[in-house]
């Protein structure tokens, strides 16, 4: 989340304001971090400015930008097994993220990977193929459980020895569609709700995540390193999660296609919590089409997650489906100028052509519309997820198999007693805030839920929708990406993703253009279950104008390409 002010402690999470075939070593087979990486981890220095890296950088450059559909085909064919495929996704890894531009967004690769791409690879040959996700190496996010041989951290040391007792959904379904777990992606320590100044992408256990795009610039957060990895093509696609613009802004700055879908579509059973009305896991990959095959995976209705039953009824059997190039024709889309422009001239430069090539596409453009009560409940939004972490997270701690921490206070504790390593670049003023809290039961609570589900709800984007007869409404996902500063914490401008966020609504965001190199993204917000109108909007202005851009590993900004 970022920040402002009264609300640096809220703006954390991603943007609280708002709101990733050669021989590999034995180390990187047991998806073991260099030494090297872990010294970096808690070395008080920024990092450094890296040499330019070509743009096929890395082994296995036809990996780069490899759509599901191209993999599988490869894979169908017989040109490609899921084994080799794991292990060139590993050598890019190793290339790119533990060395090269040393990325830093993956935190741990899975030392079984290998070995489940191979009895996978014997599925298919015994004409098994259980899906589009058949083979292909997917990484998820360290706050998502997984019950096997990699850990699950939020990236902090107090987590390093925990134990889950089973997978998480998100993992059971990932699983279950046959995708491998390829490696957790580095994050903003414990998803950017642990301190007011810290850094985007940073974590104990990774270190500092950077942009691929722009080395010295942040990759937002708090799923910096699935934004990051994904772009640089060091998987397929990409699980991440959101309270409040954790998708999508590192989405957005790391020219990705990015879904936070309605709140209970996804089971968060099993992720590391912030707020039980807000938290959603989301797909987060280059194309759209992307998007919605991960999306199939992932939605579905889970009795250890009661938001889930809301779903029934809602969830499409097929996102691919809404997938139309045609799909902007007569499309009535909402342009929310007040508080979402102005901050940033280049960010609206971007979306102003955006505009118009929607229009253009055949949108029928209604400009401005106004979002009632936008900023009247960011210090309730505060509150609750205050609130709501405290008593989420003593829960999930509670129900780990083992853990030498059961509490927030243990963790607090932890920190301090390991502040050399946990606390050198920023404190835990959130998880102090959070402590003092009451049980969910307090009056202060329950009306600052009241008053977040009113305002963002019924008085804010429903009283929108309905009367101007909206298909969705559009805004600048965020700034060009800012540089990382460990020192003083993110240098937030502006975003879009808190109305969705505190309403539970769905909203996207997709590549629409760049600054000095930067990817700026466009986000289309919906109402509640409209993934599919998102989807279709989505892919038919990317269908159209082609606006992503691979990375470049550029050392800095390139001021003359404007």
């Amino acid at each position: 989340m970022p920040r402002h002010d009264s609300q640096r402690a809220v703006s954390r999470r991603a943007f609280l304001r708002a709101g990733a075939l050669g021989g590999l070593g034995a180390a990187l087979a047991a998806g073991a971090l260099p030494a090297a990486v872990l010294a970096q981890t808690s070395a008080k220095r920024t990092p450094r400015p890296m040499p330019r890296v070509p743009l096929a950088a890395g082994p296995h450059a036809d990996l780069e930008e490899a759509t599901l559909a191209q993999l599988q085909q490869r894979l169908q064919s017989g040109q490609l097994t899921s084994h080799a495929l794991c292990t060139a996704y590993l050598a890019r890894i190793q290339a790119l993220d533990r060395s090269g531009p040393t990325l830093r967004a993956v935190i741990e690769t899975n030392p079984e990977a290998l070995q489940i791409a191979a009895q996978l690879d014997r599925e298919r040959q015994a004409g098994k193929v259980r899906g589009p996700l058949h083979g292909i190496p997917v990484l998820v996010k360290d706050n998502i459980a997984t019950a096997d041989r990699m850990k699950t951290t939020a990236g902090s040391l107090a987590l390093e020895a925990a134990v889950v007792t089973r997978d998480s959904f998100v993992a059971e379904r990932l699983r279950a569609a046959g995708a491998i777990l390829l490696g957790k992606t580095n994050l903003s320590e414990w998803a950017n709700f642990r301190s007011s100044q810290s850094s985007s992408g940073w974590s104990a256990r990774g270190g500092q995540c950077r942009n691929p795009y722009v080395l010295d610039r942040s990759p937002c957060g708090s799923s910096s390193g699935t934004g990051a990895a994904i772009a640089a093509s060091l998987a397929a696609v990409g699980v991440g999660t959101e309270t409040d613009g954790s998708i999508v802004c590192p989405a957005g700055m790391n020219g990705l296609v990015g879904l936070k879908p309605t709140v209970g579509l996804i089971s968060r059973a099993g992720i590391i919590p912030i707020s039980h009305t807000q938290d959603t896991a989301g797909p987060m990959a280059r194309t759209v089409t992307d998007a919605a095959i991960l999306l199939n995976a992932l939605a579905g209705a889970d009795p250890r997650d009661a938001a889930t039953a809301a779903a029934a009824g809602h969830i499409a059997p097929d996102y691919t489906q809404f997938l139309d190039a045609k799909g902007l024709q007569g499309a009535r889309l909402g342009v929310v100028r007040a508080k979402f422009f102005g901050y940033s001239p280049e960010t609206d430069a971007v979306i102003e052509k955006c505009i118009e090539d929607l229009r253009r596409l055949g949108a029928v453009i209604v400009d401005p519309v106004e979002i009632p009560h936008l900023g009247e409940y960011d210090e309730a939004e505060f509150a609750v997820l205050l609130y709501e972490f405290k008593a989420d997270l003593n829960a999930y701690l509670a129900d780990l198999a083992q853990s030498p921490v059961r509490t927030l206070e243990d963790i607090i504790a932890f920190n301090k007693q390991n502040a050399g390593r946990e606390m050198a670049w920023f404190g835990q003023d959130l998880f102090e805030k959070a402590q003092a809290k009451g049980p969910l039961t307090d009056k202060d609570y329950l009306d600052a839920l009241e008053k977040c589900q009113r305002l963002s709800r019924t008085e804010g984007l429903d009283a929108v929708f309905g009367p101007q007869q909206l298909d969705a409404l559009i805004a600048p996902t965020g700034a060009p990406a800012w540089t990382i500063d460990l020192v003083n914490g993110d240098h937030f401008l502006g975003a879009s993703s808190t109305p969705a966020a505190v309403s539970g609504y769905p909203t996207i965001t997709v590549p629409a253009g760049e600054s000095f190199g930067l990817p700026v993204g466009l986000t289309f917000i919906g109402t509640r279950w409209s993934e599919g109108t998102l989807l279709r909007l989505a892919y038919a202005y990317e269908q159209a104008m082609s606006p992503r851009k691979p990375p470049r590993f550029d050392p800095t900004v390139d001021t003359s390409r404007g």
